[in-house]
């Protein structure tokens, strides 16, 4: 049934057992978009909770506007036109009784769009108010054009912001979980508290039916600071059943590996030791203290599962290299899994270099192998012949078999889903035995952080850079000075440089973000013509988007355009220039990642952060951070402090607790009291174990076998 009106729900029917295509306008189309968010019921509705909130309660006048603010205005139209200056946007002025106006702007627009705003047209519009060059202004504020314009009650209740996909835009957001609360109204029974009193009596917290109404509807005279932070006692109520959650499933989680086994890996070290010799550079100190941290865990007849965390350029490789050579020394096989054919590679010429001199064949596979070629690779790979392969997720598919796995090496892992690794580990299972897993990331987690959500996952952190690193000069650059920047690049790559543009726009829609890629890329070409420029961005398919980076690698191109995608897995010595766009948009950790696909040779390098006026004070601080930190630690660290821990963790960590609510740094006096109660519950109410840990990580519990 779809399209159906959420009133048909039978009394007594579980929440978590109502599809969301009961709910009324839930068609097709929106059933697939609210799959890809794992909510496939009323209850997941339920517990998919607003990011933040917009007081839309009041309506303000134009006169007494300021900038940084989010409000409800409300005005006639006076004059809209379509300016063809350096980006084509549609401006149209607004003024209101008070005498005041205000300029709304639009770089993306249809026709329809621009026909519809006529002179004389009454408006509602919420969005941010900017200082624009020569007046306060709008940016693709929210416009509403049919609404009662007497209605004195403008709002009910803060308006929630949701975390959302393409497609899905926040007045949906709202129908669905207006229908949804409806429900919970009309049948309270039909969401089972799993967390008995007993447990969370003591805490003197809300009721959860009553937390979950009041985080998604709040009432007008609700202390916006407190649900804005997090700190509202309905949120709290939430987090503890989250954070309890999560501490279930990690113990379940270690329940389920104290029961497996996995080869020793205890050669005699003969073949680490010519390695070393033959190295161009010295161990730093650090390197050689997880060197031994990792040596000791691959001896034990347990797997392993350590994750291997390193800053940008601090010599993750050669580590991983070190012990791929224990497995082989051991005579087992090592599989390296990357998430992009260009970081495979890279790897790829890295332990050939290294490790062929010794002996040791390095096999590669990735989806560009077909037919007879990749059948003589998935043959080698099956009868043992080579010891260690690299790939990418060619290396998981049905055909690819193991003749002894003992270790797989896993780079950037938060680019795999947990079921990918799961495969991987899986094709390495042999006599009752679990091949080890050291996982690499150049994405720091603070230890105070890693302490509380790692669970049983060991952590070895190589905290120093090599010596003769140049720290890249950072420069905050505002969105005025654009020709001069532009300027700058023509310059870096006329004496044979290159360089990367990165464009942030984070919109409800990937498509947007491609289009302001495109819209960036035909610009800089208009003003660079001489320049050989490349684009990727996100809804570019893969095998189209590698050729493009790869050229850029083989310096076939001089210029870079793109959105994040490129945030890991680039190496060229030769880029000594980056170019962010709205740097004000994204995280601390996210700008030192993409700072880092620069300064990887032995040139002077500059990443130039190009604002857009006026900053506020906390984006303010951040670009003032990167300008002065280089270490990626010392980021994390004030990353975290600014943002949270949930926003910190927001990619998803092979074996991390992914929180969509609780901060395990705000919410520490939870911690303990989640602990507890977990324990609590296993002894008392083992039959509520499943129950909780369903709700908070459906489609995500696997993570700890990963």
């Amino acid at each position: 049934m779809m399209g159906g009106s959420a009133a048909g729900a039978e009394p007594g029917t579980a929440l978590d057992q109502i599809p969301v295509d009961r709910l009324k306008r839930v068609g097709p189309k929106m059933l697939e978009r609210l799959a890809r968010l794992q909510i496939t019921s009323v209850q997941d509705l339920l517990f998919h909770l607003p990011l933040r909130y917009q007081d839309r309660t009041r309506l303000r006048a134009l006169d007494g506007l300021t900038a940084g603010e989010e409000v409800l205005i409300e005005g006639v139209v006076r004059d809209a036109q379509i300016a063809m200056g350096r980006r084509r946007s549609l401006k149209v002025w607004i003024g209101d009784d008070s005498g005041g106006a205000l300029l709304l702007r639009f770089f993306y627009f249809s026709r329809a769009q621009s026909e519809s705003l006529k002179p004389g047209r009454r408006l509602r519009c919420f969005g941010e108010v900017r200082q624009g060059p020569q007046s306060l202004e709008m940016v693709h504020p929210e416009v509403q054009q049919h609404f009662d314009a007497d209605a004195v009650a403008v709002g009910e209740a803060l308006t929630p912001i949701y975390p959302s996909t393409e497609g899905l835009q926040q007045i949906s957001w709202r129908a669905l979980t207006d229908q949804a609360l409806r429900l919970l109204d009309d049948h309270p029974e039909g969401l089972t508290d799993w967390v008995p009193e007993p447990v969370v009596g003591p805490l003197r917290l809300p009721p959860l039916a009553d937390a979950l109404r009041t985080v998604h509807r709040p009432p007008p005279d609700a202390p916006v600071q407190a649900l804005t932070e997090r700190t509202h006692p309905a949120f709290l109520r939430l987090a503890f059943e989250e954070m309890l959650a999560h501490q279930l499933a990690l113990r379940r989680m270690r329940g389920r590996r104290r029961g497996l086994r996995a080869p020793a890996l205890d050669a005699g070290g003969g073949l680490r030791e010519r390695f070393l010799s033959a190295l161009a550079f010295t161990l730093t100190a650090a390197q050689r203290r997880v060197v031994d941290e990792i040596a000791a865990d691959l001896a034990r007849p347990v797997p392993t599962m350590r994750l291997l965390q390193g800053d940008v350029g601090s010599g993750k490789t050669v580590v991983g290299a070190l012990a791929a050579l224990q497995a082989v020394e051991a005579g087992f096989q090592v599989a390296l899994m990357a998430p992009t054919e260009l970081l495979a590679e890279q790897h790829l010429r890295s332990l050939r270099g290294w490790l062929e001199p010794l002996g040791v064949e390095v096999l590669w596979l990735s989806g560009r192998h077909k037919g007879a070629e990749r059948a003589e690779i998935v043959a080698a790979i099956g009868a043992g012949r080579v010891q260690i392969v690299v790939g990418t997720h060619a290396l998981f598919q049905d055909d690819v078999r193991f003749a002894a796995l003992g270790l797989a090496i896993i780079d950037e892992q938060h680019r795999f889903g947990v079921h990918q690794r799961i495969r991987l580990r899986d094709k390495g299972e042999r006599n009752g035995e679990t091949p080890h897993q050291l996982i690499m990331t150049a994405t720091p987690i603070p230890r105070s952080l890693a302490m509380a959500v790692y669970a049983d996952l060991d952590l070895s952190v190589i905290d120093s850079l090599p010596p003769g690193r140049r720290p890249i000069t950072t420069a905050a650059v505002p969105d005025a000075r654009r020709d001069e920047v532009i300027a700058r690049v023509r310059d870096a790559c006329a004496c044979g440089r290159q360089a990367y543009w990165v464009c942030t726009l984070v919109e409800e829609s990937d498509a947007l973000q491609a289009q302001a890629a495109e819209d960036t890329a035909r610009d800089l070409a208009a003003h660079l013509g001489d320049l050989r420029i490349g684009l990727v961005h996100g809804r570019i398919k893969p095998a189209e988007r590698e050729p493009v980076m790869a050229a850029f690698a083989a310096g076939e191109l001089d210029l870079l355009v793109a959105t994040t995608v490129i945030e890991v897995g680039v190496d060229v010595p030769n880029a000594s220039l980056m170019i962010v766009e709205n740097p004000e948009r994204l995280g601390l950790a996210q700008l030192h990642q993409l700072r880092g696909r620069v300064g990887r040779g032995t040139l002077d390098s500059y990443c130039l952060l190009l604002y857009r006026a006026p900053l506020t004070a906390a984006a303010r601080e951040r670009l003032n951070i990167l300008r002065t930190e280089h270490s990626g630690f010392a980021i994390a660290d004030a990353d975290l402090r600014m943002r949270g821990a949930g926003e910190v963790l927001g990619t998803r960590q092979a074996g991390v607790a992914q929180f969509r609510l609780a901060d395990p740094l705000r919410d520490q006096s939870l911690v303990a009291a989640a602990q507890q109660a977990a324990d609590r519950i296993l002894e008392q109410w083992p039959e509520h174990v499943a129950p909780l840990v369903r709700r908070w990580l459906a489609g995500r519990e696997d993570y700890g076998r990963a």
